[in-house]
């Protein structure tokens, strides 16, 4: 037995030292594959992060093709020269560029200004806040399957235990900013689950968040919009009119009536409006301003009126703002008979005229045989929804739908003016394609004049102050988003003026359907 058990013991030890010499054998080969898959990983992983630096440095420097060139740039000269030149030759670069800011903002501005001011607020502002700004306001994109990580513990109470893991939301990406005299427009690309309504709803929050008083979003291209944030309020001073003085050797024919000069936009830029196939409706309570959206225009066509190119017909049923400058108007009315009496002398007017051309043109080319027919409606609300006449106000309706709808291609335009802007009170405002909505008593006017989206679209016309007459947004005809402008201002003197400008030269014939009177009324001008 003992025998027998000393055998079996050396077989057993036998047995066991030939495992663990074939277990050695083949931990030592699977070390060695371990050790050739982590070097093959580590070269994999090494040639990922090359060509992924690589790849991100690319992408920088097309996509920041500036900031890497000034970075280059100065790099290579700190490597040849030291650091020492270099900062001198910086500051040196930063006391020119304040010099010619001091002496010559202007062409600073245009040459240098604007580009220095949107690469410092990229990369020192936008980029650093915004994404905190998306967020706070909630425009941002939280994935909606999140991970569960389970935790197994066997010695707690709770044995496994389900967690949501926290991922990242999904912010905007913002693309360049531009900064000009008075805004900076920051381009976003949005994420999946996103749309451009959704910004124009958080427009007054962005501004809050950026501390300033305006923020507008405007739609550039599919999945992306600018946020403009106003840094400038440019409008708050008084725009003066033009010159007549200047304009008294300007033929009439020089006048480009589609580019009639009316005042400044809120980017610091000339604002053109066209006076030829358009009819515009201005909508704006008591001391808005509608005064200097009338008469401006007026002064910058003054030669085209002079020379019989331009005939203007006033409907002014206060008898006191188109009263002040009585003889420009061919046709002038105050009573709603007379205002229904011009009207339909225009629509006879138009009708000629398509007698004339039609089948030859599709519009009609003005001249002094075929002028421009402006028919300026002041307080268009007294007589098509406060006169008592029920008959009477459907027939001036009728006419001034007629000549929204037909007036266009003939060579009619129609503006008015109106302080209630509802449907009752002008029901053919929809037939006015370009809007302008100055100063109003509340928020809901705005979307009445310009359309349900204008106030979220940043046209906050309701919070324009009593001391910026003249200030409004316009909507329509090619603008896509409601732009702030200000219209200049015509002093009383200027509308005299005005008058002797255009009725010293009136051709012979001038107004020949109701000949031009000089017994203009002397009173003071409503501010309206």
């Amino acid at each position: 037995m003992n025998t027998q058990a000393v055998m079996h013991l050396l077989m057993v030890g036998g047995a066991v030292v030939v495992v663990v010499w074939v277990l050695n054998k083949i931990g030592k080969a699977l070390a060695a594959v371990l050790e050739a898959l982590a070097t093959v990983a580590m070269v994999l992983l090494a040639l990922w992060l090359v060509v992924k630096a690589g790849y991100t440095v690319a992408k920088a420097t097309v996509t920041h093709w500036r900031t890497t060139l000034g970075l280059t740039v100065v790099g290579a000269l700190v490597w040849w020269w030291g650091w020492l030149p270099v900062t001198l030759l910086l500051v040196a670069v930063a006391v020119g560029l304040l010099v010619w800011q001091w002496q010559h903002h202007e062409s600073f501005e245009g040459w240098a200004g604007r580009w220095l001011r949107s690469w410092w607020l990229r990369w020192t502002l936008y980029a650093r806040r915004l994404p905190k700004w998306l967020r706070a306001c909630g425009l941002t994109v939280q994935d909606a399957d999140r991970p569960i990580v389970l935790t197994a513990n066997p010695l707690g109470r709770n044995k496994i235990r389900r967690q949501p893991k926290q991922r990242a939301d999904q912010v905007p990406r913002v693309l360049g900013v531009r900064s000009g005299a008075s805004w900076d427009e920051v381009r976003v690309r949005l994420v999946p689950g996103q749309k451009p309504e959704d910004f124009d709803e958080a427009a007054r929050a962005l501004a809050v968040a950026r501390g300033v008083e305006r923020c507008q979003v405007r739609e550039l291209r599919p999945r992306v919009v600018s946020i403009d944030f106003q840094r400038r309020n440019l409008l708050a001073e008084t725009v003066s009119c033009p010159e007549l003085a200047a304009l008294v050797d300007v033929p009439g024919s020089a006048i480009d009536l589609r580019k009639v000069w009316s005042g400044r936009t809120d980017y610091g830029t000339d604002w053109h409006q066209s006076l030829v196939g358009s009819h515009t409706l201005h909508a704006g309570v008591t001391g808005a301003g509608k005064g200097a959206q009338m008469w401006c225009p007026l002064v910058s066509i003054a030669p085209a009126i002079r020379d019989g190119l331009v005939r203007l017909s006033g409907i002014d049923p206060k008898g006191m703002e188109l009263a002040y400058g009585r003889r420009l108007f061919a046709r002038y009315a105050v009573t709603g008979k007379d205002a229904l009496a011009l009207l339909d002398d225009l629509i006879d007017g138009a009708d000629k005229r398509k007698r004339e051309f039609a089948g030859r043109l599709r519009t009609v080319p003005i001249s002094r045989d075929n002028p421009l027919e402006i028919v300026e409606f002041d307080e268009i609300g007294a007589l098509i929804r406060y006169i008592g006449d029920r008959k009477l106000r459907e027939q001036i309706t009728e006419r001034v739908a007629l000549l929204t709808t037909q007036g266009r291609a003939l060579g009619y335009t129609v503006r008015g003016y109106v302080q209630e802007p509802t449907k009752d009170t002008v029901p053919v405002r929809e037939l006015f394609p370009r809007r302008i909505c100055l100063r109003v008593a509340a928020k809901p006017h705005v979307g009445m004049v310009l359309g349900d989206q204008a106030y979220d679209r940043g046209a906050w016309a309701n919070r324009i102050g009593e001391s910026e007459p003249g200030v409004g947004y316009l909507f329509g005809e090619g603008i896509r988003e409601p732009l702030r402008i200000r219209g200049g201002w015509v002093p009383d003197e200027t509308i005299k003026q005005l008058e002797t400008f255009v009725t010293a030269g009136v051709p012979d014939g001038m107004g020949s359907v109701h000949p031009l009177r000089t017994d203009h009324l002397h009173a003071p001008r409503d501010a309206a």
